[in-house]
Formats: C-alpha cells, sequence, structure tokens
C-alpha cells in the first residue's frame, strides 16, 4: 500500500504541528525503526505510553461529568469499553489512520497495517504527540472529536454482542443467541473470519474481521442496527 503523506493527515484533523518530527515518530513502527536503523526509541512507543495516560486522563474527567450519578465501578467499565484495544482501533478507522503508518516490509507483508494492536497503539501516539506539541488542550479536542463523540453510536458498536445477548435474554421464545463461522481464509499470520449471528434457528446479519472476536462483535453490531431499523 501507498502510505499517505501525513500532511493530509494534519488537515483531516485541523492541527497543524509546530515539531513535525513528533506527528513522523507517532506514525512510526518499530519495524520500520529498525528498518531504516534509527534508534528504536525513534518509534511511536514512548508517545503510546503517553497517550494512554493522556487518553485516561481526559475520558475520565468526561465520564465524571456526563454520568453523575454512577458510582466508581461503572464509570470504570464504561471507560474500558470506550478506550480498550478494539474501540480505539474503530475510531482510527474511521479517521483512515492507517493509512498514515510507516511499516518495515516484513510487518507491512504479514497485514500489519490491518492489526488492531498497531492502529490502537498509533491512535495513543498520536494522542502523545499532540499534547507535546500543543498541550493537553490540543490532545483534548482531538479525543472529544475522534474518541468520545457519538457515544451513543460508539457504545452500540463496543458493546453489541453484550447488548445483543441482553435482548435475546428479554426474549427467551426466540432461541439462544450463536455465531456461525462462515469463511475462514489467509495465512495464520493474516488470517480473515467472516461469521454469522444467529437466534435460535433465524439468521441475521454477517460480519467479517481479523479474528473471531471481531467479526463476531461486527455481525453483532449490524444485527442490532437491523433490529432497530
Amino acid at each position: 500500500m501507498q502510505k499517505k503523506d501525513q500532511t493530509l493527515f494534519e488537515e483531516q484533523i485541523a492541527y497543524h504541528f509546530r515539531r513535525k518530527e513528533l506527528l513522523k515518530q507517532a506514525f512510526t513502527h518499530s519495524s520500520f525503526a529498525n528498518e531504516m536503523k534509527i534508534h528504536k526509541w525513534e518509534s511511536y512507543e514512548r508517545l503510546e505510553f503517553l497517550g494512554d495516560a493522556v487518553l485516561e486522563m481526559v475520558s475520565s474527567e468526561f465520564l465524571y461529568g456526563l454520568y453523575p450519578e454512577k458510582p466508581e465501578g461503572e464509570l470504570s467499565k464504561i471507560r474500558a469499553s470506550l478506550v480498550c484495544e478494539p474501540s480505539l482501533a474503530f475510531c482510527a478507522r474511521q479517521l483512515g489512520l492507517e493509512e498514515f503508518i510507516l511499516l518495515g516490509r516484513g510487518e507491512e507483508c504479514t497485514g500489519g497495517r490491518q492489526r488492531d494492536s498497531i492502529i490502537s497503539d498509533v491512535m495513543e501516539a498520536v494522542i502523545g504527540a499532540l499534547f507535546l506539541d500543543g498541550g493537553i488542550d490540543a490532545a483534548k479536542t482531538y479525543i472529544m472529536k475522534y474518541v468520545l463523540s457519538d457515544l451513543d453510536e460508539k457504545r452500540l458498536f463496543y458493546d453489541a454482542k453484550s447488548i445483543l445477548q441482553e435482548h435475546v435474554q428479554k426474549h427467551p421464545e426466540q432461541g439462544t443467541l450463536s455465531y456461525v463461522l462462515l469463511k475462514e481464509e489467509g495465512p495464520d499470520h493474516d488470517k480473515s473470519y467472516e461469521v454469522q449471528a444467529m437466534i435460535g434457528s433465524q439468521a441475521y446479519e454477517i460480519g467479517t474481521g481479523r479474528s473471531k472476536k471481531a467479526a463476531e462483535q461486527q455481525a453483532a453490531y449490524k444485527t442490532l442496527l437491523s433490529m432497530n431499523a
């Protein structure tokens, strides 16, 4: 894949870095750093560490104000669902962030550009870069716009499997919820899965993903949308 010019990312998020090297570092995977024979600490890993802390602080403040009646345990559960790996990868893909990542040839060939773990790490690294370049306000603006916006829709996606399971439990006459594997393709390091949600004998929506869990989540999400249509 031809990687996009990172200035296009700046245009997309309406923020222009004063220190361009921070943005480049946020998109640099360790495999690319190794291949280019640059120091490993010039990859995104340190920025990811910082961005993770900033994201936790901003999301905690946001949820504290949004849900004044919820106890600490419930707030922690909501926060965990919003900032977990699949959730951040979902937000990152809405931005097309994976198209800007600098990967080594080996990582590229093994499907690294589509791997949730890498995409979510880069999402956090960008937050860290924004924090260093523009302070907490720049990082917070990004988080609010691209992670904590459209919360109802995103929570429906994040919690789709559990929400669908709750629906089925409320209507036991429909049968039990299951997921049927329809297709499994690709080598071990780059598999894709296709599953279909089933309630009793009734077939519902089909989901695809790089893991069975991701495919099931998408199938559940699409099923919930079809039920509410």
